[in-house]
């Protein structure tokens, strides 16, 4: 699988079994072997690539160990300090880190509870990790515009230089998109003021404060909407709204019969964010079987279509979400739909295994 696959692959086992994960030595096993092998492409069973419990004697703290030590070119070069995934990522669990930045080769450190990895170097100071990571890598919203950076520390590729020089502008750049993320959720006084004084020529009274932060969070809320409503109809295209093939054999497709109706010109449907969302899901599930690029999604009255290379002969998985019961429709062999409820997006997971037994019917 290409890169950007085997990452979406990792992101959803995640998202499957993060529920029964509660131990550090689980989540290692599980989660983290798993991104050093498949991610980063070191094999995790050979000692001259990666050293598991990596001990280093560090001044008066004899025998401290960090989980896992990355060796390229015979050189300690990258660090990994692990927490169980049930608890947040936070920089206090990075002791054993900062020490051993220092007394090793390694300009890579990695700090991760399996789902989150935090990525440091030594921006501030030579030799000491810095506080603050370069890259944010979160498995459960992968920014994929991190991903060639991310790239460089793979086994394959590996830029040491490359990496150290462009970290600079994604830890500025990072920290950047986290705050205006923050603003956007839970607007402060000053982002409040900064905004509302080039909209209003009136003096900034507590009164004006208070009317204004309300404004703010449904300007900023309002805007994000129209941003990846406008994003949507661009990807979507011709594509959702593509001519439906010949529906002949729609009977042997579905327990249910399919009208022509069902996929009706663009203007009569709306496509959902939560019906993209849910398109995401299942095409990262089955992204194991098959190419991400030929799973299709092609909305309808009804439901919501998710196809194997475009083909209404081809069914996943159908999302029935334009009811207060939202329900999933999964097929057999036969190519009988079952509906089953479901109450949120995550419940989708749960049918993973039948969804790539629909892809493997297929191919």
């Amino acid at each position: 699988m290409e890169f950007a696959e085997r990452l979406a692959a990792l992101a959803a086992k995640v998202r499957q079994q993060r529920g029964v994960i509660e131990t550090e030595e689980a989540t290692k096993n599980a989660f983290v072997m798993p991104f050093i092998s498949s991610i980063l492409g070191y094999d995790v069973f050979n000692p001259l690539e990666v050293i598991p419990e990596f001990t280093a004697d560090v001044g008066v703290k004899k025998g401290e160990k960090v989980d896992y030590a990355i060796v390229k070119d015979g050189e300690i070069q990258i660090l990994i300090e692990c927490k169980k995934s049930i608890e947040p990522v936070k920089i206090e669990h990075a002791s054993q880190l900062f020490r051993y930045f220092a007394v090793t080769n390694a300009r890579i450190a990695i700090l991760t509870n399996g789902e989150t990895y935090q990525f440091f170097t030594d921006l501030d100071a030579p030799n000491r990790m810095d506080a603050k990571p370069f890259l944010v890598l979160d498995l459960n919203d992968i920014d994929e515009s991190l991903l060639p950076e991310l790239q460089k520390l793979t086994k394959d590729v590996f830029d040491l230089d490359s990496i150290i020089g462009a970290a600079s502008e994604l830890k500025y750049i990072g920290e950047l998109k986290r705050t205006l993320a923050t603003q956007f959720r839970e607007p402060e006084d000053e982002w409040v003021k900064f905004l509302t004084t080039r909209v209003y020529a009136g003096p900034y009274t507590q009164r004006v404060r208070e009317q204004f932060t309300t404004l703010v969070s449904k300007a900023t809320k309002q805007f994000l909407n129209d941003q990846v409503n406008e994003r949507l109809k661009k990807a979507l295209g011709a594509q959702a709204y593509a001519p439906a093939e010949d529906l002949t054999t729609a009977s042997a497709v579905s327990s249910q019969p399919v009208a022509d109706a069902d996929l009706a010109e663009a203007d009569a449907i709306e496509t959902t964010l939560e019906e993209i969302e849910g398109y995401q899901i299942v095409r990262a599930i089955v992204c194991s079987e098959v190419k991400p690029t030929r799973v299709v999604q092609r909305d309808a009255k009804s439901y919501f279509a998710v196809l194997l290379d475009d083909n209404n002969r081809k069914p996943i998985a159908r999302l029935h979400f334009n009811r207060s019961q939202k329900y999933i429709g999964l097929f057999d062999a036969n190519k009988e739909e079952t509906r089953i409820p479901i109450n949120s997006l995550e419940e989708i997971y749960e049918h993973a295994d039948t969804l790539r037994a629909s892809v493997k019917n297929y191919v």
